[in-house]
């Protein structure tokens, strides 16, 4: 049996498209990110520099590192260009009424 479980973290209000929202569950930095329709919460770090990726360009599904450029895939984490070349750590999200849980 799993020891993970959904933690509400914020109103789905509190994240309008296009926009992002930090948040913190079991000590990590989460950054739950609106874009294409949805809302997708990856760690708050760039795998290829440990810099903050809360202040980067969101588009299209993607999030870029504001430091490097670094593109990550934000559904699978996957970097999609140089320098990074590690994912980031993404985490499932779920809406239940007007809240948004993230699985930890």
């Amino acid at each position: 049996m799993s020891d993970r479980h959904y933690v509400p973290v914020a109103n789905v209000e509190d994240v309008p498209a296009g926009k992002v929202k930090l948040v913190e569950v079991a000590g990590k930095p989460i950054l739950l990110c609106h874009t294409k329709d949805r809302i997708f919460a990856v760690i708050n770090k760039c795998s290829h520099a440990d810099e903050k990726l809360e202040c980067g360009r969101m588009k299209a599904g993607w999030i870029a590192c504001p430091v490097h450029g670094a593109r990550f895939n934000l559904e699978t984490g996957a970097p999609m260009n140089p320098p990074a070349t590690q994912p980031i750590e993404t985490f499932a999200v779920r809406i239940v009424g007007d809240r948004i849980e993230v699985e930890v």
